[in-house]
């Protein structure tokens, strides 16, 4: 059995209309939205907005950790368009998951990244794409479980939630083989950016799963550059399946 997966897709459909060739099943663990491209500023929903300078002045404010600032210049951006902020960007996401889904191979199994919008999934995903968030599903003889999502950041991406409910959907998945996430379990080498040079937020509750069950992998992305793309953590191999917009390769995991 061969499974490819992908992770913070950003926008890349090219890629993602090939990430399954050779596989039997895609799997991807989110962020299919592009809203600002770090390395290309030109790119995504808020350069076509409002211009790379100003894609350009937000990542530097960001990156600094000014948060307040960067959402300082947002709000006056936004106050100048002649359509409402939500309006806008949600327009935007549907273009590109419209394209994005579109793209999927048959059979492909997907959860939520930060960055994404799950109300509108639905909409989008076809009949080969199933989506799963706190479930599981069988594949050559493994249990995969699915947890999508992020946690609460001062950047306040769309799907973002508490501790206690990301928690929550770690333990009603129960003993799996592979534990695939978006974000990273809460360890240091896993969840540092070496290029934004800040900590992510990885969650401790992946990590007590994965010292409880002690699934054969745990799967996610998330942090672009880490400082550790794999590490063992007891019997369990930790590996973020890179930042696929940029590489356009999908992890291939065989047994």
């Amino acid at each position: 059995m061969r499974v490819h997966v992908v992770s913070d897709v950003h926008g890349n459909a090219g890629d993602l209309a090939k990430a399954g060739e050779g596989a039997d099943a895609l799997i991807c663990l989110g962020d299919l939205v592009l809203f600002l491209d770090y390395a290309d500023h030109s790119r995504g929903i808020f350069p076509d907005l409002f211009g790379a300078e100003n894609a350009t002045r937000l990542v530097e404010l960001r990156t600094a950790r000014r948060f307040d600032e960067a959402r300082d210049l947002g709000r006056r951006l936004w106050a100048g368009l002649d359509v409402d902020r939500d309006t806008a960007i949600e327009a935007a996401v549907r273009r590109q998951y419209a394209e994005l889904f579109a793209a999927f191979p048959t059979p492909t199994y997907a959860t939520y990244g930060n960055v994404d919008i799950p109300r509108l999934w639905p909409e989008y995903a076809a009949s080969g794409t199933t989506v799963l968030d706190g479930q599981r599903i069988e594949l050559g003889g493994l249990t995969f479980g699915f947890v999508g999502g992020g946690l609460r950041t001062p950047m306040r991406t769309p799907y973002e939630i508490s501790d206690e409910e990301y928690a929550a959907k770690v333990e009603a998945l129960g003993d799996v083989d592979v534990l695939c996430s978006h974000i990273p379990p809460d360890v240091p080498e896993l969840t540092y950016d070496t290029v934004a040079r800040r900590f992510e937020r990885g969650s401790r509750a992946l990590l007590d799963a994965i010292h409880r069950v002690r699934p054969r992998y745990a799967l996610f992305g998330h942090v672009h550059q880490p400082l550790a793309r794999r590490m063992r953590i007891a019997s369990t191999e930790c590996v973020n399946v890179g930042h696929f917009a940029s590489a356009g390769r999908p992890y291939a995991l065989e047994w």
